[in-house]
């Protein structure tokens, strides 16, 4: 592509777009509203838009990689937060290092699993 990329916003459903409009707020996204069914949930200079939409095969098959600066603060925060005793199907996997980094996983409500990911420094 010739042109300049200024962002990337993938699409994600939800099983219950409520609940989910609740968890992505809880989680410090902060939500405009594009339609009643749709909403673009944004942080820092990334996003995505959820979508009052479900199809299991799609859900079940929806992951999404989320770099940040740092993994282990990320996952202290998001152990704070206490999700998955306020939202049904909300796992938390801790920390694990791998070749290129270090990464945690989110399950959302709906099944869509998050990767916030650090990268080891490429010197």
């Amino acid at each position: 592509m010739k042109q300049s990329s200024l962002s990337i916003r993938p699409f994600i459903g939800s099983k219950d777009f409520e609940i989910s409009r609740n968890f992505y707020r809880d989680m410090g996204f902060e939500e405009v509203v594009i339609s009643p069914d749709m909403s673009l949930f944004k942080t820092d200079n990334v996003g995505f838009y959820l979508q009052d939409a479900f199809v299991r095969d799609w859900i079940d098959n929806t992951m999404i990689f989320m770099e940040v600066k740092n993994v282990q603060s990320t996952w202290d925060e998001l152990v704070a937060l206490d999700l998955p005793a306020k939202y049904s199907g909300v796992r938390l996997t801790p920390v694990r290092v791998e070749h290129w980094g270090r990464e945690c996983f989110v399950h959302d409500p709906s099944g869509v699993l998050w990767h916030f990911g650090e990268f080891f420094d490429k010197k």
